[in-house]
């Protein structure tokens, strides 16, 4: 096995044991634009380690310092690659073979990066617009723009359906994280929206307030995946299949935090392994079942 080759399989092992969704709806893609789709989502989850976990250390990243001192380092490391073509490493070799052959814009990585040092330097937003444009728009919008040279959409106007795709996916993790944001000492919801409601999510505890919040912000959230299902069929079947599957997986995250009452303070809400790999099956065999967005 080539050192490329091994790069690509460890980009796929990160994919698998920490992104489940993406990983299972990548399955349905060509091997030459799966192991694409698994670069770009290891490159997110190492620099997100980076900010989020720092124990957890991979060899793939700058091991010394503070986070704020790795997470520059490992920018500089990233854009030094993809300049030149030559990486350190398998994993970086992958993820900067994977973006010069697919063409994607360095600029989408600009984005990405600042994103992730706001991380260390502020934990709360007070509007929605404030946390969307300051904060989203490159740490999830751009993880849209990121895909698409690699789902190879037959128009242009898939861009925009693909940048709320990147924002409905993130916010179904604020939703279902919030729990562990708070252990970091961060808020991803509104505050605006919080004290419009009199919602307090450092009681950690489900009240009429909670749930109001929480059903608005879920609102919010089935709307931006109906506008991201536009972009359907803009992509080529392969592409559909898969971008479909991993939209029906993560909107049912929110059908799941209705069942348990809004409750997401006593345990990560999950889809389970057997029903992602129900939904895979059936869209394979009869199509995608449409989420339920309304």
């Amino acid at each position: 096995m080539s050192g490329l080759d091994a790069g690509y399989r460890r980009c796929a092992e990160l994919t698998r044991r920490y992104g489940t969704t993406y990983y299972w709806g990548a399955m349905l893609l060509p091997t030459r634009q799966r192991r694409d789709v698994y670069s770009v989502y290891a490159l997110c989850r190492l620099t997100d380690d980076i900010v989020d976990e720092p124990e957890r250390v991979d060899l793939a990243v700058p091991q010394d310092g503070t986070p704020a001192e790795r997470l520059d380092a490992f920018r500089r490391l990233f854009f030094s690659a993809l300049g030149s073509g030559e990486a350190p490493d398998q994993v970086m070799a992958a993820i900067v073979d994977s973006i010069r052959r697919r063409g994607t814009d360095p600029e989408c990585f600009e984005r990405f990066f600042d994103a992730m040092a706001l991380d260390l330097s502020t934990d709360t937003w007070p509007t929605w617009e404030g946390l969307r444009d300051g904060y989203m728009e490159g740490s999830a919008a751009v993880i849209g723009e990121m895909m698409l040279p690699v789902l190879e959409p037959i128009s242009d106007e898939a861009r925009g359906p693909a940048r709320a795709l990147g924002h409905a996916f993130q916010l179904t993790n604020f939703l279902r994280d919030v729990d562990e944001d708070l252990d970091r000492g961060r808020v991803y919801l509104p505050q605006a929206d919080l004290a419009r409601h009199g919602a307090d999510p450092w009681l950690r505890r489900v009240t009429p307030q909670w749930r109001a919040m929480m059903a608005e912000q879920i609102e919010r959230n089935r709307a931006l995946y109906a506008e991201a299902m536009t972009g359907l069929p803009l992509l080529p079947p392969p592409s559909r299949r898969c971008v479909g599957t991993a939209l029906v997986l993560y909107s049912r995250i929110l059908e799941r935090i209705e069942a348990r009452d809004y409750d997401v303070f006593s345990g990560r809400v999950r889809v389970p392994g057997s029903e992602k790999l129900g939904v895979v099956a059936r869209t394979l065999t009869v199509g995608l079942p449409l989420p339920r967005l309304a």
